[in-house]
């Protein structure tokens, strides 16, 4: 799941990980059974990569960290959240394009 570009996010490191990062963050909010999730997944990776040095990227399973996810009201995944400054930022929901995960990024930078 997490890879050199992409931190595991849990309920434990939550605050420090995204809330107190220095950089905006993006968090992909996921599960293991959710297809959804898996087809966005490469592009989560690929603009980890891009954007790396610029923006954090983190990753949070819901169902191994269900504090994170019911705070931020998480109801349908995959939902990506950016957070900026330790607030949310942007939201998009479902297996959007791409395009559209880079334009949640850029409006943060």
């Amino acid at each position: 799941m997490a890879s050199e570009n992409i931190v595991e996010v849990t309920d434990s490191n939550f605050q420090t990980e995204i809330l107190g990062s220095k950089l905006p963050v993006l968090v992909d909010f996921w599960a293991v059974w959710c297809s959804p999730c898996r087809a966005i997944a490469p592009h989560v990776e690929a603009l980890a990569k891009e954007y790396d040095g610029k923006v954090r990227v983190g990753k949070c399973d819901i169902d191994s960290n269900p504090e994170v996810a019911t705070q931020y009201d998480i109801r349908s995944i995959p939902t990506l959240l950016v957070f900026k400054e330790g607030k949310v930022a942007g939201q998009v929901v479902g297996a959007v394009p791409r395009a559209k995960i880079e334009d949640l990024i850029k409006k943060a930078l």
